[in-house]
């Protein structure tokens, strides 16, 4: 019952001061909002998009006005978390990696070619993923992707996440939390989906030094 109170107590919270944002400098503090959701994911998109909608329907701005402000503060923002993985770079991320049980600097390695490979697809679809939304923009920066390619992907992929919730506010007003329930869900099972992932690969990787270790103590006693 507490954490049910503290969840609906937390959400009114944000519901309450991104309205307020909104209404005090109009449809940049829309994009305000969304650009501190970039760098702060407690705070869900998925609650500030629709009020951005709702409050454009009650005539504070206009329904352009919403989306276009929305979509530059997603931009803003993962240009920021951009910046940040330039500023880690690969060589510091392996080392790193050299400190932190159960990982290689090859796992880093691995996942820089991936995203090379990969990593205009991961950008434009990662914009509509919850929780890759934003820590997507951290390896485009890590691998130094193109500028103009990243702020493309990101404009577009945000753009189209913006605007399903910003249209949901925008048409169905005080019954907004019906989409609010749907991207919950689609959050849980991507939360499901990452632990799963990561459960499997510290599996793995315990299983591969157990056969290393195994293998080194017979060599040994030979």
């Amino acid at each position: 019952m507490t954490d049910t109170t503290a969840d609906t107590s937390w959400l009114t919270s944000i519901v309450d001061w991104s309205v307020s944002l909104m209404e005090i400098i109009g449809p940049a503090g829309a994009g305000i909002a969304i650009a501190l959701e970039n760098l702060f994911p407690p705070l869900p998109s998925e609650v500030i998009l629709p009020m951005a909608g709702l409050t454009a329907s009650r005539g504070t701005f206009t329904l352009f006005e919403a989306l276009a402000w929305t979509t530059a503060g997603s931009v803003v923002g993962a240009f920021m978390l951009y910046a940040l993985g330039a500023w880690l770079g690969i060589a510091r991320l392996r080392a790193i990696a050299r400190k932190v049980p159960l990982l290689h600097p090859e796992d880093i390695d691995r996942t820089v070619g991936w995203f090379q490979r990969h990593g205009g697809k991961a950008i434009f679809f990662g914009r509509m993923i919850p929780l890759f939304r934003s820590l997507i923009s951290i390896p485009a920066g890590v691998t130094r992707m193109p500028l103009w390619k990243f702020g493309l992907l990101t404009t577009l992929g945000s753009a189209i996440w913006n605007t399903i919730f910003v249209l949901a506010g925008y048409f169905l007003g005080e019954s907004w939390p019906l989409v609010e329930r749907y991207a919950d869900f689609f959050q849980t099972v991507v939360i499901v989906g990452v632990v799963v992932a990561l459960g499997w690969f510290l599996t793995m990787r315990v299983r591969s030094i157990i056969r290393t270790r195994r293998a080194g103590g017979t060599s040994a006693s030979e």
